[in-house]
């Protein structure tokens, strides 16, 4: 049995039901992950970093299901940034019972011409900040016998990505950390589930820095809202890895029977075109 937390004794009595809180909140799957939860019922915490699309969320989570939704804009880029997070909900007694680790980002083109803070910034908010929300909000959740952890990984996670580098191995790294940290968690009532999507619509490749792709258009992706909906699924049954999609699942099964070389060279020429 490990050590108690230091801060354990202190905590105080959770409420019936804690709240929600999910990063990134303000576009794509995790504009969709908040939406779905309070279709479910949860008061939600919003997080990004764009204080007017949270607002608009809000306001939109409030008329479609009557749930509290509180804006607490944040930076994960920075290095203080999740504890900073993490001190405002401790200042304002709010109980995280379910924690989204949805925000993130990615990079497209070869590694030595990504500008390097960009390349430090993504591994900030994909593996960092993951790990240290899950750090500080995971006591309580522990104390309590109760909680989830959503941590979204993807497709990515399941081998290297050349010409994504950085991003392929942050993912592989939620993916692990996700696995290992759920097996820790056997028994303690709380969960952790490792979503992985493939090639979703959404607003990540114009931020990762794709062009125009006529093959990526062909692609059968599903919508932001389809990846939620799997995915707060998933999350409620406490389900471990969880692959959205049948192609996907179907990839992901695949990879264990290639040649390691074979898969540097398909994904490397899956990343060119796309490109």
């Amino acid at each position: 049995m490990g050590p108690t937390p230091p801060s354990a004794e202190a905590l105080p009595t959770p409420p019936e039901r804690g709240w929600a809180l999910v990063t990134g909140a303000s576009a794509g799957i995790g504009w969709e992950l908040a939406r779905c939860l309070a279709a479910e019922g949860w008061d939600l915490i919003l997080t990004a970093r764009r204080r007017e699309r949270l607002v608009e969320l809000s306001e939109q989570i409030r008329n479609e299901a009557g749930c509290d939704a509180l804006v607490v804009p944040c930076d994960l880029s920075t290095p203080d940034g999740a504890a900073r997070l993490a001190r405002e909900l401790e200042e304002r007694s709010l109980w995280v019972e379910i924690l989204v680790n949805n925000a993130g980002f990615g990079h497209h083109g070869r590694f030595w011409t990504m500008e390097l803070d960009r390349g430090l910034d993504m591994i900030q908010v994909n593996v960092t900040a993951v790990t240290e929300l899950a750090h500080r909000l995971l006591p309580p959740m522990v104390e309590a016998k109760r909680g989830r952890i959503l941590n979204v990984a993807s497709t990515a996670a399941f081998q290297p990505g050349p010409n994504m580098a950085v991003y392929y191995a942050s993912k592989a790294y939620v993916l692990s950390f996700s696995e290992a940290l759920r097996e820790e968690l056997r028994g303690t009532g709380v969960t952790v589930t490792a979503l992985c999507p493939g090639p979703t619509r959404s607003e990540f490749g114009q931020q990762a820095g794709f062009g125009d792709s006529v093959f990526l258009d062909k692609l059968p992706r599903p919508s932001s809202r389809t990846v939620a909906e799997y995915g707060v699924r998933a999350l409620l049954r406490g389900k471990g890895v969880a692959v959205e999609g049948l192609l996907n699942r179907m990839h992901v099964f695949a990879l264990r029977f290639l040649p390691r070389g074979l898969v540097l060279r398909l994904v490397r020429r899956f990343q060119e075109v796309r490109g």
